[in-house]
């Protein structure tokens, strides 16, 4: 769930019809970055601006999520990749009719994401977590 503060409640209004929404976030478990990662669904060190790893110069994430139902300030959603408690910094609508483009590409990622539905979260950007690939790291 994410819940709104009482006060910006009424921005809330209209919501409720659509099935998506992005979430922007501040990462604020990140106290430090890599210009280089190793990021999830991969073993190779990338340019952190070519990831969404949430170690970053500007600690801001992006989620588009299924949006459930909202009850009052509450909304209930579905496939989130945050952490509990990560602030909200604003909520907008997702619209398929905006983002659609038949020459999207996804870099070094087309070669990966035949693993996503079988991909699982390491913890590995969990600040007090090493990664997997440590050495490879350093």
């Amino acid at each position: 769930t994410i819940e709104v503060f009482p006060e910006y409640m009424d921005g809330l209004q209209d919501l409720d019809g659509f099935s998506h929404i992005i979430v922007l976030t501040h990462f604020h478990l990140i106290k430090d970055y890599k210009l280089k990662v190793i990021p999830y669904m991969d073993n190779k060190k990338r340019g952190v601006f070519a990831t969404r790893a949430p170690a970053r110069p500007n600690p801001i994430g992006l989620s588009i999520v299924r949006l459930m139902k909202i009850d009052e300030n509450i909304l209930h959603i579905r496939d989130i990749d945050i952490i509990d408690k990560t602030p909200i910094l604003d909520i907008k609508p997702f619209v398929h009719s905006f983002n659609t483009d038949d020459s999207i590409t996804i870099g070094w990622l087309d070669k990966q994401i035949h693993k996503l539905p079988e991909s699982k979260d390491d913890s590995r950007f969990i600040p007090s977590n090493p990664s997997p690939h440590e050495e490879e790291d350093k």
